[in-house]
């Protein structure tokens, strides 16, 4: 059966001292930024559902989110292993 999964849960789990402090700076910059930029979101929760609708300056939170995932991506390519070291 297949169900929704959480995508980072087994990259964290498989090298936690590089993919939690990368998710970490990332998740922090984009938050940062959507603060700076007055974004606000007037529902609790709702994921892509409610971005349309309840959040405020919606395009300058996408650019939030995109650098922060940017961010966590250069982060974690920088310090993760090369393939061969992983494949002994």
């Amino acid at each position: 059966m297949w169900r929704f999964r959480e995508g980072a849960i087994p990259f964290a789990a498989a090298d936690p001292g590089r993919v939690i402090p990368s998710i970490v700076v990332g998740s922090a910059l984009a938050g940062g930024l959507a603060m700076l930029f007055g974004n606000t979101l007037m529902a609790p929760h709702g994921g892509a559902f409610v971005i349309f609708v309840a959040v405020e300056n919606w395009p300058l939170y996408f650019l939030a989110i995109a650098i922060g995932a940017v961010v966590s991506a250069l982060m974690l390519g920088y310090w993760k292993k090369p393939a061969e070291e992983r494949l002994k």
